[in-house]
């Protein structure tokens, strides 16, 4: 296919300050990366921790954008198993050093090199993105560009928190109801579980639901936090059952308050979620696949991030924001 010289990409200089829409140089794919031209990218909450100064010491300026969905445009040298044309996802874990600790015992999303696509390298909010040939998954049929966004990261994400409850937690708790609840709870259901949603009542399949401040009607056997509110940990851990398992879900969260050794006790657990592996990309593609999620989303064009940014901000948005890439 034939190139531009240069692409359309919306750029943080600043923390707290709205992205600009420049005219960029085409980026170039390095021995085993790929040009990917980008059709769709989510805008995550993550990227609103970024934008807000929440998170520490972005590479800047830098285009956010870490639920990229495109085809691929041009290969670097060395990469094999992908030609042009094919359509694929690049989530928030972009490159891992492979040599650390955690990388060789099987624990890439505890690198302690990495880099984070959006983040440390320049993202999809933009016309292109490169990527590392080892961070890119398939998307499978079925779902449009859009629709497939949010998989990268609140799918991701969403799942590893999931997985991380346990099989025989048959009754599971989440907390904050944006798009990678609504994904969880669909798998949840899918695979036989009740979902408490504390949220508002109907949500995809729930069980149950109800505000934050309420409890549940029967005790959870884990629990999910998706919301940054760090509050919320000992509102989980008095809803769980004893062994039960609260998980926090996002890669930022307000500070936790103090509480009473007595709703930890009884071997509750409490964890969090960092990352993900490619393993976590390649199952929950595949449950995707399997069990057809409905993938609600608010569709805005690539010029518009900010506005996406402000209503998921502002609390205005139904679904996962996505930005449409418009390549005339």
């Amino acid at each position: 296919m034939s190139l531009p010289d240069r692409m359309h990409a919306m750029v943080l200089h600043q923390p707290g300050r709205p992205l600009q829409l420049e005219d960029r140089p085409l980026p170039l794919p390095g021995p085993g990366e790929i040009l990917l031209e980008v059709h769709a990218c989510g805008v995550c909450r993550t990227d609103l921790h970024l934008v807000d100064g929440e998170l520490p010491d972005p590479r800047l300026p830098v285009i956010p954008g870490h639920e990229i969905v495109g085809t691929v445009a041009a290969l670097g040298s060395g990469v094999t198993g992908l030609a042009v044309g094919n359509r694929v996802g690049v989530p928030w874990l972009g490159l891992t050093c492979g040599t650390c600790p955690s990388c060789r015992k099987g624990r890439e999303n505890l690198c302690d090199r990495p880099l984070f696509t959006g983040y440390t390298r320049d993202g999809g909010y933009a016309q292109f993105a490169v990527a590392d040939l080892r961070y890119v998954f398939p998307i499978p049929e079925g779902y449009d560009d859009i629709a497939a966004a949010p998989l990268l990261c609140a799918g991701l994400i969403g799942y590893r928190a999931y997985r991380m409850t346990g099989e025989g937690a048959e009754r599971l708790g989440l907390y904050g109801f944006g798009a990678a609840a609504h994904i969880v709870a669909q798998i949840a259901v899918a695979e036989g579980r009740e979902v408490f949603a504390f949220t508002r009542p109907g949500d995809l399949g729930a069980a149950w639901a109800g505000g934050a401040d309420e409890p549940p009607p029967v005790p959870l056997e884990a629990a999910i936090i998706f919301a940054p509110v760090g509050a919320l940990v000992p509102v989980a851990l008095r809803a769980v059952t004893k062994g039960g398992t609260v998980v926090c879900g996002g890669i930022h969260m307000s500070d936790i308050p103090a509480f009473p050794y007595r709703i930890l006790w009884e071997e509750r657990v409490l964890r969090s979620v960092t990352n993900l592996t490619r393993a976590d990309g390649l199952d929950l593609l595949a449950t995707a696949a399997r069990h057809c999620l409905h993938i609600e989303t608010t569709v805005y064009p690539l010029a518009e991030a900010n506005q996406a940014l402000d209503d998921l901000r502002g609390g205005r948005l139904t679904g996962a924001a996505v930005l449409r890439v418009d390549h005339s």
